[in-house]
């Protein structure tokens, strides 16, 4: 992908954070980076390891989280969410990506 990456983490538990080097006003750059990224989370997940460590899952790792936590899963975090803050004023969009249309409708 020609994209640079700097790893680091924790060798105790084995916690690894990888991290893309790409310029965001370069959109053929962010492109490159967004197809490695996707590769690096493939392969982490073959390798049953984990998309979000200690930090949580972020903006960065948000989209694709839907990898990882099953449909059932999600919706119950979502509806975690609303019970504790039903105006969405806690750090909206920031944890869970986007309902599928067929969710927003309670199918």
């Amino acid at each position: 992908h020609d994209i640079r990456i700097v790893n680091f983490g924790h060798a105790g538990n084995g916690n690894i954070h990888v991290n893309l080097l790409a310029n965001p006003e370069n959109r053929a750059e962010m492109e490159r980076a967004m197809a490695c990224l996707d590769a690096t989370f493939d392969l982490v997940l073959k390798l049953e390891g984990t998309l979000s460590g200690e930090h949580g899952v972020g903006l960065e790792k948000r989209d694709f989280i839907s990898r990882e936590v099953d449909p059932v899963t999600l919706e119950l975090m979502r509806g975690i969410k609303s019970h504790f803050d039903p105006n969405n004023i806690l750090n909206p969009g920031k944890l869970l990506p986007a309902a599928t249309v067929s969710s927003e409708l309670g199918d």
